[in-house]
């Protein structure tokens, strides 16, 4: 939804896909003139890898990866797209399988395509600054992947790259929060769910709604992550789903008799969102209930369905994790030893990127 602020910001996850496919090729490239042994096997593999990564994202991405199918994270419907597609194509993507889990032998592989300097986010910071114009997402990619190099089996910067990674990670912690995390952009992100919770909600209870038939197939039924793996036909449900199924049925949905439903629908449809209060301490009780009172009063509806309106959630931004082990961004010194990011830099800023930061947010009706 960061279109609804940044009016440039319609590429799509295809984009995003080819570009990491050909970072992988020159980090590829890269590593075998410093002498490390890439087989084409391998080559190949970690090139579909990085292809099909994201291929299990449904619509509209993060926003709705738990309104459609109850807590299954893209990841796990990715590695289960891979697995069908393995079957089609007499096993040519277990190298890729094998990538993509990190069980292949050469873990600096995994890496590129997993870890905190992967190559997913290179291309995205990338992609999304020169789309939404906010210059200061744009990292030295190039650069960076030149100072890539292998020690231990595991993908390091070398020494001489360690301001181009600094940069790499302030950009990723400001783009989070203006592009990302932006008040609109969350505003946006929460409404869609709202209104495929009410969509949803409607369905199961026999309410007739217009919806492509792969839409209908998740509207009216809960399926469990169990039940999802269990068979190939949500899958194939889910593959035919795209962003333009879910917008064409808000569209719809904005004149069904369903008041609830018609009012969120509108609200998006003309970009009417909830006004969104950030801060680093939740709303006190009492006001969120004084909200959630008037804007039942205001709109006329059951102090229940008002919780459609008026809701508190947290978001969180960690911008590196020096302990996340196989995934910390090491230094290979002149000495040929590794030393973590945070303790190899000189910036004084950027161990406070390794810690969480938690806001608050509480959603309401603009006209309250």
């Amino acid at each position: 939804m960061t279109h609804l602020v940044y009016p440039g910001a319609l590429h799509t996850r295809f984009h995003h896909a080819l570009g990491a496919m050909h970072l992988m090729s020159l980090a590829i490239e890269v590593l075998r003139s410093k002498g490390h042994e890439i087989s084409k096997d391998e080559e190949e593999g970690a090139t579909i890898a990085i292809l099909l990564h994201d291929i299990g994202h449904g619509p509209f991405s993060h926003a709705l990866e738990h309104a459609l199918v109850n807590g299954i994270h893209h990841e796990s419907i990715s590695m289960f797209m891979m697995e069908r597609l393995n079957k089609e194509f007499d096993g040519k993507l277990t190298a890729a399988i094998e990538i993509f889990t990190g069980k292949c032998p050469k873990k600096f592989l995994h890496q590129l395509i997993s870890s905190q300097l992967d190559l997913d986010r290179m291309d995205y910071l990338n992609r999304d600054s020169f789309f939404t114009g906010v210059s200061e997402g744009v990292i030295s990619f190039d650069r960076i992947i030149k100072m890539f190099n292998i020690a231990d089996d595991h993908l390091v910067i070398e020494e001489k790259g360690i301001y181009s990674i600094e940069k790499f990670l302030i950009a990723r912690r400001l783009m989070y929060w203006q592009v990302y995390l932006h008040k609109t952009v969350i505003a946006g992100e929460q409404l869609l769910v709202k209104i495929l919770k009410r969509a949803k909600f409607l369905a199961i209870n026999g309410a007739v709604l217009f919806a492509t038939p792969a839409l209908q197939h998740f509207l009216q039924h809960h399926i469990s992550e169990k039940e999802f793996f269990e068979t190939d036909a949500h899958l194939a449900q889910f593959a035919k789903l795209d962003d333009q199924d879910i917008f064409a049925s808000v569209k719809a949905w904005a004149d069904h008799k369903d008041r609830i439903l018609s009012m969120l629908c509108k609200m998006l449809v003309n970009r009417n969102l909830y006004k969104v209060e950030m801060g680093n301490v939740p709303a006190e009780e009492s006001r969120i209930q004084a909200i959630l009172e008037s804007t039942a009063l205001t709109l006329e509806i059951s102090g229940e369905d008002a919780a459609y309106f008026v809701f508190t959630d947290t978001i969180m931004n960690r911008a590196y994790d020096a302990k996340a082990g196989n995934s910390s961004i090491n230094i290979l010194l002149k000495n040929n030893t590794t030393i973590d990011i945070a303790k190899a830099s000189d910036l004084s800023n950027l161990e406070s990127l390794d810690k969480t930061v938690r806001k608050h947010i509480l959603c309401y009706p603009r006209i309250i």
